[in-house]
């Protein structure tokens, strides 16, 4: 249980936990249509084992120490001010809010898009019916985190029952073998999407720390669900791209009209159908959970006297950051509109910048407090530590630099600007309170 003001509040529980993991970070292979199109099989197969090794693992190590050594909430917003300042933990807040708007805006619109496999008109009212789920989501929210973690579980066994029939009916009117991995013949650019693809259906690990402070024996319970969440991640991913890839279904259908279409195609209209309700779930699991993980940023910064002290007001009834999550609530409302492709390399442009200051407050931190207790350790030093940080590096920097030689660079220019964007808010900041402490 958790005091605050003389009331008492329920912890989150590993299970619990793992299934708000799932849904932030994944939420199902329902997002992943696009990788066969733009890379090909074997191509699909070799990103799906390699970006997990140099993009998933290191980041899961070093969410695992850091969250071991301050299982707090605010996660790593905490971790980078110990490390590196006001500053910096101010850049790492700001970029992980506006990733996290970029984000949230995804979910809705995919939402429509599996719901009009029932209703093709859905799509014509496609903004009321976002507006519903983001406010819906945000009224859960202030609920509390366990209201949250509860219908987490639910919305993962949604997702999760039709991709197990899927698996049955595939592999039994299939004979699935695994591709030659390679990417030849497939262009640099397309090679870029298929990394930001990827990247995107793989990222958020580190979001769900940011409620370490509301979850019951944060340490262990972080290390079982994380366990739990990657190998459920990882192995739906594997299976579900084995399956499209050897189905004979058009990629650019796949792309096109999702899972729902293969599964139709595949088991009968009846498989479709589940396969729609199964990515409806994701969506609305994935808002929340998401919902969740931002929420509580806003509110530590307001504590900072970083951003406006009404962010860090609490609900008297449920103490969950109400005006945070309205606030997210609201612009989200306004991006609604945006375009899914940009949107992903808008959202992962921004992630990897922010969490490249997670992988260096670990170092630093490694270095300035190299005998503070560390429940988990990653079994490296300091030089092998800023290899491991390399590796996610570079799968970042190649999707960048492959998506410039694409023409429409229009949202990696914005992703720039939005960087940017954190030291005129630190400017501002000094200058309406030259005392901070950075």
């Amino acid at each position: 249980m958790q005091t605050s003001n003389g009331r008492k509040y329920k912890r989150l529980g590993p299970l619990q936990l793992a299934a708000v993991i799932f849904l932030t970070v994944s939420g199902g292979p329902y997002g992943l249509e696009p990788l066969l199109y733009y890379v090909g099989k074997g191509g699909a197969l070799l990103l799906l084992m390699i970006v997990p090794l140099l993009w998933d693992i290191p980041t899961i190590f070093i969410v695992l120490e850091l969250n071991s050594m301050m299982p707090v909430n605010g996660g790593y917003y905490e971790w980078v001010k110990r490390a590196m300042g006001k500053r910096f933990a101010f850049y790492e807040g700001w970029w992980t809010w506006l990733y996290t708007f970029v984000d949230l805006a995804i979910y809705p619109v995919l939402f429509v898009e599996y719901a009009a496999f029932f209703f093709p008109w859905l799509t014509d009212y496609k903004v009321p019916v976002c507006l519903f789920i983001i406010w819906l989501s945000a009224a859960l929210n202030i609920l509390g985190i366990v209201p949250v973690g509860k219908i987490s579980i639910l919305l993962t066994a949604i997702v999760l029952i039709p991709f197990f029939i899927f698996f049955v009916v595939g592999f039994s009117h299939q004979h699935n073998t695994i591709s030659s991995l390679s990417l030849k013949g497939v262009g640099f650019s397309s090679i870029g999407l298929g990394l930001y693809t990827v990247m995107w259906n793989f990222m958020g690990w580190d979001n769900a720390t940011t409620y370490a402070g509301e979850v019951d024996k944060p340490i262990r319970s972080y290390l079982i669900s994380v366990a739990i969440a990657f190998s459920i991640v990882f192995a739906i991913y594997f299976t579900t791209t084995i399956i499209a890839q050897n189905s004979g279904f058009s990629f650019a259908r796949l792309n096109d009209e999702g899972f729902p279409s293969l599964g139709a195609a595949l088991g009968g209209h009846w498989l479709g159908v589940l396969l729609s309700v199964g990515g409806m779930a994701s969506t609305l699991g994935l808002f929340s959970a998401v919902l969740l993980s931002v929420s509580r940023v806003p509110k530590v910064m307001a504590d900072d006297k970083l951003l406006s002290p009404e962010l860090s007001a609490l609900h008297p009834k449920f103490n969950t950051p109400y005006i945070s999550i309205i606030i997210c609530a609201i612009v989200v409302s306004l991006m609604i509109l945006w375009k899914f492709d940009e949107l992903i390399v808008i959202d992962v442009s921004l992630y990897g910048a922010a969490l490249s200051l997670e992988f260096i407050a670990l170092i630093i931190l490694r270095i300035k407090t190299p005998d503070e207790h560390r429940p988990f350790k990653i079994p490296l030093g300091i030089k092998g530590l800023c290899v491991m940080t390399l590796l996610p590096l570079s799968v970042y920097v190649i999707a960048i630099t492959a998506e410039f030689t694409v023409s429409k660079r229009a949202p990696i220019f914005f992703a720039i600007a939005a960087l940017l964007s954190a030291e005129l808010g630190w400017q501002i900041i000094k200058w309406r309170n030259p005392k901070i402490a950075d």
